[in-house]
């Protein structure tokens, strides 16, 4: 179980260190008016990431029964 945690965890870690480069990508991009397509490619991206990263942190988190 402890392994499976801090395998999720370095899968996280990942994830958002990849959300946050393509923020960097993205800016220069949109800065620089290149093309649309490939930006639009990046912000998909970006999206399937956070939707990743969402899914990953509700796994970590334990169910808290009321």
């Amino acid at each position: 179980m402890l392994a499976e945690r801090d395998s999720l965890l370095r899968r996280l870690h990942e994830l958002r260190s990849e959300h946050r480069d393509l923020d960097t990508v993205i800016a220069r991009i949109e800065d620089s008016l290149h093309d649309q397509l490939q930006l639009q490619r990046l912000k998909k991206r970006k999206l399937k990431l956070k939707d990743e990263i969402s899914s990953l942190e509700s796994r970590l988190v334990p169910d808290i029964i009321a």
